[in-house]
């Protein structure tokens, strides 16, 4: 099954919405998405602020090792969602193109980690490249609220589903 086969079918069938919502971690990733997404904002707002002031390097910085850390823990657990709901740790076709941005999403944040901890880069550039993993970041979240609306939209929604590598 690829991409395609997702626009055939409904986002869940039922056996995968009942253990979507039987499973805890609808609820983990329920937490985590909009945790992920004050931490991204919190952080946007002090990179921002060192790249036009100057100030606050260290707290631009530790901000972006933050959402990073934020971001694997809601990509393992929601890896873990997708395998009990899909039966696959990643790209389910309802969720294959999320998941896909969601490597990108991976790449940028471990770079920034990378970056960082070899000093490879300087402070200005790193910042820059914190924005290019936020903005993937900002894409990935789209994505992820879509699919939280469609399947609202699909009904039977007694929880809330993947938000994801969400709000990823």
């Amino acid at each position: 099954m690829g991409p395609r086969d997702r626009s055939a079918r409904p986002l869940y069938t039922p056996a995968e919405r009942e253990r979507r919502d039987a499973s805890p971690w609808t609820l983990v990733q329920g937490v985590l998405a909009p945790l992920q997404f004050a931490i991204f904002l919190v952080s946007l707002i002090l990179v921002l602020r060192a790249l036009t002031t100057g100030e606050g390097l260290f707290a631009a910085e530790a901000s972006v090792v933050i959402k990073t850390v934020a971001l694997f823990a809601i990509m393992i657990t929601g890896s873990i969602w997708e395998k009990v709901v899909f039966g696959r740790w990643l790209f389910a076709p309802a969720f294959f193109w999320e998941d896909v941005v969601s490597m990108l999403v991976l790449a940028l944040h471990t770079a920034y980690l990378a970056a960082l901890a070899t000093q490879a880069i300087d402070g200005r550039t790193l910042l820059l490249l914190a924005l290019a993993a936020y903005a993937s970041y900002a894409v990935n979240a789209g994505q992820f609220v879509l699919k939280l609306r469609a399947a609202r939209l699909q009904g039977g929604n007694r929880r809330t589903p993947r938000l994801a590598g969400a709000l990823s």
